[in-house]
């Protein structure tokens, strides 16, 4: 049982509770499964000790509401007890799916929306839960993490807000930049990588996939990429090459300088299959474009492998770069809301994220260490060795 062995030795902070907020209601479910897994064949003492009150239980989720008035105000209710125990709450700022009615209209949730609701929940639990801990896999706000000319800081003033409500950890997978942390220096921060799970659904999916330097090269779609592409690269044993975007910077487009063409720095790609990594996909134009380029100096396979899939113009370009032979995989977890459309594509592939989830939340509810829940290395060497097993 995964992390049974050290967790046996512990105690556990507070009791469990999870509140699934609505954005990321399936992802919470399946991360309750798997702590109701690991807990169901514990330690016998948990059967008979005070200490580990509430520790076994087939539901660790928090029955809430958020409901709207016709205004568009809102509210956060908590319909069980709380008092005492270690509370995580799980949001996904980007399910623009979910809607609520403002004055008779229909209007889609914004991240906005969804961390006023998240505040409402953190309003709701404090002074009666023993700790309170946000997982936000996407960080709010948090391409707005540092200021150019005069520009709020809207990431670093959300994680203030926050910490200042009584928030003890807030956990987040592949932050823009990690440095934001720095705007709360004395609470918990921590940013976890999927290079594990995107190993394990690239095998899965690609089981013809070589990993040496003859046939492999690993791809960075923009500086801001590099410590990504540079731990693969490192990692599986092979090459790297990266590409960096050349700006128009007299012009200002959509809160941005418009990338005039991407220049590629890097060994040569012919022949090999490639991997680009980033941590995310928004419109999908900047890596497409990097795609496109990559085939035409002979690249034999495109995989993309992005933590976060928002694909906010739709899948219509991504088709056609499929049907052109530009990309042979898309690659992206499931810690943020994907359309039912997404999964119909014969090149999307989901690296599933609640395990992982799941072992992190137990970690922190012993309050033991998570080094090696930080750290996959052993993990994908691991899994390395049983494809090369397989392959002899």
């Amino acid at each position: 049982m995964p992390n049974i062995e050290r967790l046996e030795k512990t105690l556990p902070t507070a009791p469990l509770k999870i509140v699934a907020m609505k954005s990321c209601a399936e992802l919470g479910k399946k991360v309750n499964d798997y702590i109701v897994s690991f807990r169901k064949d514990t330690v016998s003492e948990a059967d008979v000790s005070a200490l580990y009150s509430n520790y076994k239980s087939n539901n660790y989720l928090v029955d809430y509401t958020c409901p709207r008035f016709g205004s568009g105000e809102g509210k956060g209710t908590l319909a069980e007890s709380i008092r005492g125990t270690d509370l995580f709450i799980m949001t996904d700022v980007c399910n623009y799916s979910l809607t609520y009615t403002v004055n008779g209209y229909e209007n889609h949730m914004s991240p906005d929306d969804h961390f006023q609701d998240l505040k409402r929940i953190i309003s709701a639990a404090t002074g009666k839960a023993r700790r309170i801990n946000v997982i936000m896999p996407f960080l709010y706000e948090s391409r707005q993490h540092k200021r150019s000319k005069r520009e709020s800081l809207d990431c670093a003033m959300a994680l203030e807000e926050l910490t200042a409500m009584g928030v003890t950890n807030i956990i987040t997978f592949d932050a823009h930049d990690p440095r934001v942390q720095n705007a709360i220096p004395l609470s918990g921060f921590d940013s976890f990588n999927p290079p594990y799970q995107f190993m394990k659904a690239l095998f899965r999916s690609v089981p013809d996939l070589n990993v040496d330097k003859d046939h492999l090269m690993i791809i960075s779609p923009d500086e801001g990429a590099m410590h990504r592409a540079v731990y693969f690269s490192n990692i599986l044993g092979v090459d790297m090459g990266m590409f960096y975007k050349r700006r128009d910077y007299s012009k200002v487009v959509n809160g941005k300088n418009p990338i005039v063409a991407h220049e590629f720095l890097g060994d040569d790609v012919s022949g090999k299959d490639v991997i680009i990594v980033d941590d995310m996909i928004a419109s999908g134009e900047s890596m497409l474009d990097v795609a496109k380029q990559i085939k035409e100096r002979g690249a034999q396979r495109v995989f993309v492998c992005t933590t976060f899939g928002l694909f906010t113009e739709g899948f219509e370009k991504f088709d056609e770069y499929y049907e052109n032979g530009f990309i042979d995989r898309v690659i992206t977890t499931n810690l943020t809301y994907l359309p039912e459309e997404a999964f119909d594509r014969p090149y999307f592939v989901t690296a599933d994220m609640s395990k992982f989830l799941a072992l992190i939340i137990d970690s922190l509810n012993h309050d033991t260490t998570i080094g090696e829940v930080l750290n996959p290395t052993d993990k994908i060497h691991a899994l390395l060795e049983k494809k090369r097993n397989e392959t002899l």
